[in-house]
């Protein structure tokens, strides 16, 4: 049983992960439509980061 609730964990994370991927894609990809720069974006995601 435990090995099952090991895998249910793991799928469960890799889906969230996925998830998570799909939503930040679909981010980049309406800053940049909305005429941010890559460099823009990076910046904006370094001061996220070091907060």
């Amino acid at each position: 049983m435990a090995s099952l609730e090991a895998k249910k964990v793991k799928a469960d994370a890799k889906a969230a992960e996925e998830a998570n991927k799909t939503e930040a894609e679909a981010v980049l990809k309406k800053l940049l439509a909305s005429g941010m720069s890559a460099d823009e974006i990076l910046e904006k995601l370094k001061s996220v980061w070091t907060n």
